[in-house]
């Protein structure tokens, strides 16, 4: 017969492990998510405005400052929420902690490295 525990189901799960920043990561992801709903529209509207553009329509567009300003912010939050959606799948699917590590800090780099290319793409547009 199965010995019944005397411990509350806090004191079960105490010590396996923390969330460490689980809320902080919930917030910042929905934030982004409500953040980019507008943006998103504002992009897609603007981009079906320069359907029958040529380069320099949509570079004169984009070296306005309400619009350079309005990209960056744009970038930054959906390239932020992609890294937090890609951290959230890789803790929870990758197993091994090595190729956890090599994958989250990757993606981090990678997503630095594509913000940072679209900010000074958008910025020498704007200058």
């Amino acid at each position: 017969m199965a010995e019944k525990s005397m411990k509350t189901d806090l004191g079960r799960v105490r010590g396996l492990g923390s969330a460490k920043e689980g809320a902080r990561h919930w917030w910042a992801q929905r934030l982004t998510a409500i953040a980019l709903i507008p943006l998103t529209i504002w992009f897609a509207f603007s981009i079906a405005n320069l359907a029958d553009a040529n380069y320099s329509v949509a570079a004169e567009w984009l070296a306005s400052p309400f619009v350079a300003i309005f990209m960056i912010i744009f970038v930054v939050a959906m390239l932020y929420h992609a890294l937090l959606g890609v951290q959230v799948v890789v803790e929870d699917y990758i197993n091994h902690e090595g190729w956890k590590f090599t994958i989250l800090i990757g993606s981090k780099f990678l997503f630095v490295i594509l913000g940072v290319t679209a900010v000074f793409s958008i910025l020498k547009l704007a200058l």
